[in-house]
Formats: C-alpha cells, structure tokens, sequence
C-alpha cells in the first residue's frame, strides 16, 4: 500500500482519487445550481415577461453600484463586449436601463436602472429575500452568516482573488 502525499492514508487513484467531501460539495453545488438557473428564469420572467434570466444579474449589479460603462460591466461578468451591448440593449428596449455620457469622458456612455427597472427589480428581490427568510427561519442566524461568508469566500477565490476580499461591491442580488 502506497501513502498518500501527505503521508497520512493511502494514495488514492482513479474515481477513488476524490476526497468524499470535495465528491459532496460537487454534487450539492451542482443540485443548487441547477436551482438557481431555474430560480433566475423566474426572477427575470417577475420583472418583465420578456427579459433574459441572465439579465437579472446585470439588473443586481447595476443597483448595487449605480451607473458603469459597458466595459465595466462586461469585465465584472466576465463577457465579451458584444455579449453584454447585446444584453443592455435589450434591457434598454424593455425601458429597464437608460444611457447617458459618462461626465468623465464625454466619448463614452454610463449605463443605469430607469425609476422602472429600480422599481421592478427590488419588488422582485425583495420578495426572493422574503422566501430565503422562509426557507431559512429554522436556521440560527450564525449558521446564516457562516453560509454567506463561505459563500463570499468561494465566489472570491473563483473571480481569482484573495479570501476576505472581493473585486466590487457585495451584490445584493
């Protein structure tokens, strides 16, 4: 029996190489995305019947931290500036987000929320909140805290940062 690199069990090989408790937040992280996917399209279809589920991310960001470029947010979301001009136009022809020249380069363009896409979008967000409260009211509100600092911590590491910090605000998505 050969030992592991830690030299602390055997060396595991093949299917049996994965540790269960990276095998568990495989499977429960792929039951809570496929979720979430689900919980977006209804979010979005809330706000407005014809808008895109991943638009509501865009909806999230743009309260959160107020007027961006393109640019901005393409980068924030890791798509192409095709993809997210695309996106802000149709969000634009639903009267969700309006233009405006950015004060600080007049060749360019600020992207925010119109009062009806604010509107829309918090009645929405508020009331999936209320359903977390719902969901969760059993829960301690450490266990609460504990689940959003992990969170926090992974969504961190995944945009390739340090944990404790964050490019950007928080979404209160």
């Amino acid at each position: 029996m050969h030992t592991g690199p830690t030299g602390n069990g055997p060396e595991r090989t093949g299917d049996d190489a994965a540790d269960p408790e990276f095998l568990a937040l495989e499977r429960e992280l792929a039951v809570f995305l496929r979720r979430a996917r689900a919980s977006s399209g209804e979010m979005a279809r809330e706000v407005h019947p014809e808008l895109e589920p991943a638009a509501y991310g865009l909806l999230a960001r743009l309260d959160d931290a107020g007027g961006r470029r393109a640019t901005e947010l393409a980068a924030y979301f890791g798509v192409g500036k095709a993809t997210m001009s695309r996106q802000l136009r149709a969000l634009e022809e639903l009267g969700l987000v309006a233009r405006e020249p950015d004060p600080a380069d007049g060749r360019a363009w600020l992207v925010h929320l119109t009062d009806e896409g604010r509107d829309r979008f918090r009645r929405v967000r508020d009331a999936r909140r209320a359903r977390y409260v719902r969901k969760l009211a059993g829960w301690d509100r450490a266990e609460v805290a504990e689940l959003a600092r992990l969170l926090h911590q992974l969504n961190t590491r995944a945009e390739g940062g340090e944990p404790g910090t964050r490019r950007g605000p928080q979404s209160s998505a």
